[in-house]
Order: structure tokens, then C-alpha cells, then sequence
């Protein structure tokens, strides 16, 4: 169970360290954006208790209200 829960963490942690990188060379607005899309997708998982749905409206939402903030 610990080396499950180990190899989680380390993947976990490699997609965040990606996502982050992948994140340098975009413009303040387009990291706005993102950073909307994807507290917007966790707010719309934990929302509707994990469905599809309010995740993927989550981050529409997120993304589109991320864009706004940053004009």
C-alpha cells in the first residue's frame, strides 16, 4: 500500500512540475487562464461530487473568468 501510495506522490508531483514549465512561456493572461480552468475544474469536481459534468463546466467557467481577470 505505501509503494502505491509513493509512486502517486512522484507522479503527482512530475505532472505538476510539467504543467509548471509548460507554463513559462505564456503571457500573463494566458496564465490567468489556466490557473482559472483548473481551480475552476477542482471547484466543479468537489461541487457535483466528482462528476464529469461539473468538472469540465467548472473549467470553462474557471478559464473564461481567468481570461476576464486577466485584461
Amino acid at each position: 500500500m505505501k509503494l502505491i501510495r509513493h509512486s502517486l506522490m512522484v507522479i503527482a508531483g512530475l505532472a505538476i512540475g510539467s504543467v509548471i514549465a509548460g507554463c513559462s512561456g505564456m503571457s500573463p493572461r494566458g496564465e490567468d487562464t489556466a490557473v482559472g480552468a483548473g481551480v475552476g475544474g477542482v471547484a466543479g469536481a468537489v461541487l457535483t461530487g466528482g462528476s464529469a459534468l461539473g468538472t469540465v463546466g467548472g473549467a470553462a467557467v474557471g478559464g473564461v473568468v481567468g481570461n476576464q481577470i486577466g485584461k
